[in-house]
């Protein structure tokens, strides 16, 4: 009750995926099954199909690996994330090398259903004692590839192989023991079978890597024609066009960044693979290639390609994205000498209307002192004419400027309060 509910599952990956424990001559044959289904129940559906065919009781479908062992047969089977892989080993093998291999022992029906989904298939022979030392001087009627790779490991014996895939479809590796330990034969055949299978899995990135590089090749010489037209279209008419131009670019761009799970996994799955070689502790045979001088040779200018790729991804990613941003800075600096402008224009217009506002008032002035002076002039006249003395001409003219000031400023007060009410509202 005291302990974490994660404190078992997670303790237990201590002892997951235990080696193999083999004594004396042994044949190993190994699969690694690679499917691209989503949902990844072609593995649990892969071993419980298999333990029905040997008449075992398959292991529950949420375990990660599974061992059984009957008669000097073993059967191995591994859940990865993205693959697993089902090792079949013949203890006390006797006769020639490779000739009667541990998946002999499998169905024929069980391994129809592998089609189309074996990424590793390779056969290791374990050979002991003065088996081992009179096979070293006759390597070559085993392997047929071009380039033989060999090397003292764990400083007790030596591993043999070509990486080359053989009419049956399966590579080979041959393991002389010359004096190891215990448990050191298991150990190693594990390893071998981990760095094939962790060489494979980072170089399914490689053909991605090489479609994406053409396809990057375009792209960039999209971006530079569209930089090209930015440069030559100075008056900024074509920036609207020019603009959507690089969003498709970008879209484009970014849908080739859903590989990049591919690229990080081949980059992790190298990392494993670089492990497992200097676990081998590998002694130079003079002659031949180590395993890690072959990987270093063959390996690594793969994933450099794939890594630079991918650097190339990120890199016009970034480089799209800038020339969205200058091409949208230099619209907004239009739009924003547009404003200015249209600003600039609706000034003089507003000082225009004041003008002519004023000049209206001043004619307003006019036009009411006239009518009030005449106004005033015929009540004078009629005045005059009931017998006042009164010369009428006369304070009509001398009203003239009182008049015109009283005018002039009841327009203006009417003027400001109108003003202010609109204001108000």
């Amino acid at each position: 009750m005291l302990d974490h509910a994660l404190r078992g599952p997670l303790a237990g990956e201590a002892h997951a995926r235990p080696f193999l424990r083999l004594e004396g001559p042994a044949r190993l044959s190994h699969l690694a099954v690679y499917s691209d289904e989503p949902d990844g129940e072609v593995h649990p559906r892969l071993i419980a199909e298999l333990c029905a065919a040997f008449g075992i009781a398959p292991p529950p479908p949420s375990a990660s690996h599974f061992r059984f062992q009957h008669d000097g047969f073993h059967l191995k089977w591994e859940r990865h994330i993205e693959f697993s892989t089902f090792t079949f080993v013949l203890e006390g093998a006797r006769g020639e090398p490779f000739s009667d291999t541990a998946i002999s022992r499998v169905p024929e029906p069980w391994l129809a259903q592998l089609q189309g989904k074996r990424l590793v298939a390779l056969h290791a022979e374990v050979l002991c004692g003065d088996v081992a030392a009179r096979t070293h001087g006759s390597l070559r009627q085993w392997f047929t590839g071009p380039v033989l790779v060999g090397s003292r490991v764990l400083t007790g014996g030596e591993v043999w192989c070509d990486w080359h895939i053989n009419p049956d479809g399966f590579s080979r590796f041959l393991v002389l023991d010359l004096d190891f330990r215990e448990a050191q034969v298991g150990r190693l055949l594990q390893r071998l079978s981990e760095i094939e299978t962790y060489r494979m899995m980072a170089l399914l990135a490689l053909p991605i890597a090489r479609t994406m590089a053409g396809t990057l090749s375009k792209l960039e010489a999209e971006l530079s024609a569209i930089m090209e037209r930015m440069d030559a279209n100075a008056d900024g008419s074509e920036d609207p066009a020019l603009l959507q131009s690089l969003t498709h670019l970008a879209v484009r761009v970014q849908a080739l960044s859903a590989y990049s799970n591919r690229f990080s996994a081949s980059r992790a799955y190298d990392r494993l693979l670089s492990a497992r070689i200097v676990e081998l502790r590998e002694e130079r045979i003079e002659g031949v290639p180590t395993i890690g001088e072959f990987m270093e040779r063959r390996q690594a200018p793969a994933m450099d390609t794939c890594q630079t790729v991918q650097a190339r991804q990120e890199q016009l990613a970034t480089l799209v994205a800038r020339a969205i941003d200058l091409l949208r800075t230099r619209v907004n600096l239009a739009q924003e000498r547009q404003t200015h402008a249209l600003l600039q224009g609706m000034n003089r217009t507003a000082q225009t209307q004041l003008h002519m506002q004023h000049a209206v008032e001043g004619l307003s002035v006019a036009a009411i002192s006239y009518y009030v002076l005449s106004l005033i002039g015929v009540g004078l006249k009629a005045l005059k004419g009931g017998g006042l003395a009164i010369e009428p001409e006369v304070v009509e003219g001398m009203l003239i400027a009182p008049v015109a000031l009283g005018v002039f400023f009841g327009v203006r007060r009417l003027r400001k309060k109108f003003t202010l009410a609109g204001q108000h509202h």
